[in-house]
């Protein structure tokens, strides 16, 4: 915020409709940039926007420097103070919104408005830092024509047209526009890595974590976006074997789960006997675990399958990404249980949930070493036992197990897992906890399973002599509906809005145009790019080749827009044709104008001949000599009003 310079101070004051618009370009940008920024920090410089649009409506002028430079302080000690520095993603966007409205405060000449509507489309583009979504993109679009409408405001002889007509001349132009965007975006050579440098956001936008603590889950699972989409080679499985799996958890420390960080040796045997192949696309998750369903039968490239199969990715996943694996539906999973694997599933902490202890004793002690028979035990217990399902469960205690078993008896995936499991491990059954998704919404148009954050669940795994690792799903015994129709049906009271069927419908086809866009927009990559040409006999087009069509077809795409410019020009001139009608009504009352003879002289001879008109034809001779003359383009505004005032225009009479 630096003092005006001697050539700003002589520029005029701006009027008030061009203030408006600048403050309401403002104001888009501050909305779009909403959802990644504190809400303090929103509101706080709403007020300051909108106490400054109010001030500028009482009196031009702007904000005394006693007041901007504290102000300034403020902002850059406010980001410093909530992310501990100004670099990066988030705070880079935040002390840059701050500026941007800040500058709102010494806003008063036309310069200034420039710069503001510069910084403003620059804000605007940093939004895509952080969402590349089709939605976001048009959003961003759609705030290019309120600054586009402020320039075009501090234009001379505008007038206050309304709103929508002062947006209309941005959005021709954005259509335009579009073409060279379009060559831009094809031609234009990839980098290896974005252009800004800037860090990815550390947290995972899927939600699924290492460690499970029952009670975690419950944001991730009325979080509608889409996590993954899977695409089958031949008939889909049914709904209840789509278990993705993620993270096998075997520490429980009587509260929460943990993943083992770190490969514990070989995969595990496992003895297929089916198997399917299919291909999922991944949503940047932050984290290196790649769902598989089931149990993989081997890692896609750069990534590592771990010992309990599960897999890893050599780098966290910061972009979408596409791998292809074949897991196996029908198997037994480590048929022989070593002594590390059978201590790690037995193992408890001490002095935690008594009464789960007892009830797992008794169980033993009634079905002898028929281990099955005490898993259906467990599974009729939830089944039977009153047990209610709801993403709002009551707070557990210390013995959160034993709190949940005998006293609250509701909760979701998390708790019952959890609780299944170390009923398991008191009653001498290794049992172990795995997270992942469950279920996903089956597009028959597009032929792919849409997997959300809200499918987010949680099961066990027992081992079972002769059989293996059997998967088992409690939440299942409590509500079914959870494994047969998903998440959105077990939800049921909680997520009223989310399960009509209209809704769903409407979001899962959009999701397909969702699809479209991340595989042929976002995933636009280098790789793809260099074989642009590959129809055209072209096998690996290079960064030349790239830029010589890209020159050409600039060239080529200017050239057309000229020529269609002159050509509309000669052809449509909406002042010469106004001219033509005002003449033609002279020429009915005997004023037809003569071989050479210019406008001005034309209207004055009108003018003497009659005198009862000479004012009125006076000021249309001056507004014609104005917009033809002082201007390289009519503006719109006056335009219209001497096309109206033409076609208004009655011949009185004539004098001799």
């Amino acid at each position: 915020m630096t003092p005006p310079s001697p050539d700003q101070r002589s520029e005029p004051a701006i009027g008030q409709r061009a203030f408006d618009l600048l403050s309401l370009t403002m104001a888009f940008v501050l909305g779009l940039h909403a959802p990644h920024l504190p809400w303090w920090f929103v509101v706080m410089l709403a007020l300051v926007l909108g106490w400054r649009w109010w001030q500028r409506r009482l009196a031009s002028g702007t904000v005394p420097r006693w007041l901007k430079l504290p102000l300034l302080a403020m902002l850059t000690l406010a980001v410093i103070v909530q992310y501990g520095s100004i670099f990066g993603r988030v705070p880079g966007a935040m002390l840059a919104i701050g500026l941007l409205i800040l500058k709102l405060l010494e806003t008063e000449a036309p310069r200034d408005v420039r710069v503001g509507i510069s910084f403003a489309c620059f804000a605007l583009m940093t939004a895509l830092l952080f969402d590349q979504g089709m939605l976001t993109t048009f959003v961003v679009a759609l705030g290019l024509l309120p600054a586009l409408a402020t320039l075009r405001a501090l234009e001379p002889a505008q007038g206050a047209p309304t709103l929508p007509r002062s947006l209309l001349p941005g959005l021709g132009l954005l259509a335009a526009a579009l073409p060279l965007a379009l060559l831009a975006f094809l031609l234009v050579p990839r980098l290896g890595a974005p252009l800004w440098g800037a860090p990815s956001p550390t947290e995972a936008r899927t939600g699924l974590s290492d460690s499970m603590s029952p009670g975690n889950f419950t944001e991730l699972l009325t979080d509608d976006h889409p996590a993954m989409r899977v695409s089958f080679d031949g008939t889909p499985p049914p709904p209840d074997q789509r278990y993705f799996r993620a993270y096998v958890m075997w520490n429980y420390d009587g509260r929460s789960w943990r993943h083992i960080k770190g490969s514990l040796g070989h995969p595990v045997p496992i003895e297929v006997a089916r198997s399917i192949h299919y291909r999922i696309s991944l949503q940047p998750s932050h984290q290196r675990v790649l769902p598989t369903l089931d149990v993989p039968l081997a890692a896609p490239p750069r990534a590592i399958l771990q010992r309990d199969r599960e897999v890893l990715a050599d780098e966290p996943v910061n972009d979408p990404l596409n791998y292809q694996l074949s897991s196996a539906l029908s198997y037994r999973l480590q048929p022989a249980l070593d002594e590390r694997s059978r201590r790690l599933g037995l193992r408890l902490p001490t002095h935690f949930n008594p009464r789960t202890r007892v009830l797992a004793t008794q169980w033993r002690q009634r079905y002898g070493t028929d281990d099955a028979a005490i898993v259906r035990a467990a599974l009729a217990l939830f089944h039977d036992g009153g047990f209610r399902y709801t993403l709002a469960p009551a707070p557990l205690g210390r013995d959160a197990v034993d709190d949940f078993l005998f006293d609250t008896r509701e909760g979701f995936c998390e708790h019952y897992s959890s609780a299944f499991t170390v009923l398991m491990r008191d009653a001498g059954i290794p049992a172990r906890v795995v997270t992942g998704y469950q279920g996903g919404y089956w597009n028959p148009l597009a032929d792919y399973l849409l997997v959300r954050n809200s499918d987010a669940h949680a099961w066990s795994e027992v081992w079972l002599a002769g059989r293996g690792w059997v998967r088992v799903d409690p939440t299942g015994a409590v509500r079914p509906e959870r494994v047969s129709l998903g998440a959105a049906a077990a939800a049921g009271d909680q997520l009223g809005w989310y399960r009509s069927d209209w809704l769903q419908g409407l979001r899962n086809h959009w999701d397909i145009v969702n699809r479209w866009w991340d595989q042929g927009v976002i995933g636009f990559d280098a790789l793809r790019q260099r074989g642009l040409l590959t129809p055209f006999g072209v096998q690996d087009t290079d960064t030349a080749t790239l830029g010589m069509l890209l020159a050409i077809s600039s060239v080529l795409f200017i050239a057309i827009g000229l020529g269609w410019a002159l050509l509309r020009r000669q052809t449509h001139d909406a002042l010469r044709t106004a001219l033509r009608e005002l003449e033609r009504k002279l020429a009915h009352a005997g004023l037809r104008r003569r071989q050479g003879e210019g406008p001005q002289h034309y209207l004055s001879r009108a003018a003497r001949a009659l005198p009862g008109q000479r004012r009125e034809l006076g000021t249309l001779m001056g507004n014609y000599l104005e917009l033809r003359y002082a201007h390289d383009e009519p503006p719109t505004e006056p335009l219209r009003a001497f096309r109206r005032a033409v076609r208004e225009f009655r011949v009185d009479g004539v004098v001799k």
